[in-house]
């Protein structure tokens, strides 16, 4: 089978592999029809986060084309979602909603032959905790899209918004106007938020926040975007915040633009990020978030892309197959693309 293969910093070929088995009694192997690039595989593509050489990508949805003998609820043909993280789904975290944190489960591109989402086909450990299967098999590529979202940011920008406990009439503050970033602006508007303030500098990604619920665009960044928040708020902050990017900038912002007693929900991957302890101490701002476990949001978002209430496959703005895997990349990276996709089979 042909699989995107992360050889070293800007460097992703497309390799022969062989096709992936079952190797435990609770796997299925999916047969991939659409992937993506996420915005944490470009940090290996930049060099900034250390990769193995080998599979890549977290995020895909297929056919399942086999099944161990163990898995009960996955049959072969049937069409399913796979979140970006496997797991059981019975241990004490997957129970308590945290399946990113199954003491049995991992995540999806870490390097490993055929658990790479950009291929293929795929290996599921743990099928029946992991797979979300979706009734019908003849979807539009409209309808594809928005659900290969779900694999991962449609859920993350969700998980950042109910950490940061967004709720009905609230004044909320994204930082990030990436592919997360954006569907947490759609997160917030679908939690009820009366004001939603989207920090981008981007034009294409300024409208499709605005088109899904920003009401406030503030393009500054550093001590100018505080400074432009806290305008906007009456010298007061936000009620919730979204940190969608990682980075020590992005954190900074993100808790001095908090109004006491808020929370920031973290869903950037922390680069070289320090939290002020007793700045945050002293204003009782609180901070939540981590690892999205979207497979705890599909039963609410799953039906909403199936009812056509939500559309998150608009952060896909490139396209192209995996044989050129490498043009997926650098239209993210040179930010040509909100997120790219990958037509696969």
């Amino acid at each position: 089978m042909k699989a995107a293969i992360f050889k070293a910093k800007d460097s992703i070929t497309v390799e022969e592999r062989p096709k992936p088995s079952v190797k435990e009694p609770t796997d299925a192997i999916v047969r991939v029809v659409r992937a993506c690039v996420c915005g944490s595989d470009l940090w290996y593509y930049r060099g900034i986060t250390p990769h193995p050489e080998g599979s890549i990508g977290h995020e895909f949805i297929g056919f399942v084309e086999e099944t161990g003998a163990g898995v009960k609820d996955i049959k072969s043909g049937d069409f399913v979602i796979a979140p970006f993280a496997y797991s059981d789904g019975t241990c004490a975290n997957c129970q308590a909603g945290f399946q990113t944190a199954c003491v049995h489960g991992g995540f999806f591109g870490g390097g490993n032959e055929g658990e790479g989402g950009q291929a293929e086909y795929v290996r599921v450990p743990h099928a029946d905790g992991t797979l979300v299967k979706v009734p019908g098999s003849n979807f539009s590529d409209e309808m594809l899209a928005s659900l290969l979202a779900l694999t991962d940011v449609m859920g993350t920008g969700y998980h950042a918004a109910v950490s940061a406990e967004v709720t009905k009439g609230d004044t909320v503050a994204v930082v990030g106007d990436g592919a997360v970033g954006l569907c947490a602006v759609l997160s917030a508007k679908m939690l009820g938020a009366k004001r939603i303030i989207a920090m981008s500098r981007h034009e294409d990604r300024q409208a499709l926040a605005r088109e899904w619920g920003a009401t406030d665009i503030v393009e500054d960044r550093g001590e100018d975007a505080v400074r432009a928040v806290m305008a906007l708020t009456d010298n007061v902050g936000v009620d919730a915040v979204l940190e969608c990017v990682g980075t020590a900038e992005a954190n900074k912002t993100a808790f001095a633009i908090a109004r006491a007693g808020a929370i920031v929900g973290r869903v950037g991957v922390p680069h070289d990020v320090q939290i002020d302890a007793m700045g945050t101490f002293y204003r009782n701002v609180g901070m939540r978030g981590g690892p999205a476990p979207v497979r705890a949001y599909m039963d609410i978002l799953l039906p909403a892309v199936l009812e056509g209430r939500i559309n998150p496959g608009k952060v896909f703005t490139f396209t192209t197959d995996l044989d050129h895997i490498a043009d997926a990349y650098a239209a993210m990276d040179e930010r040509r693309a909100i997120k790219s996709m990958l037509t696969i089979g």
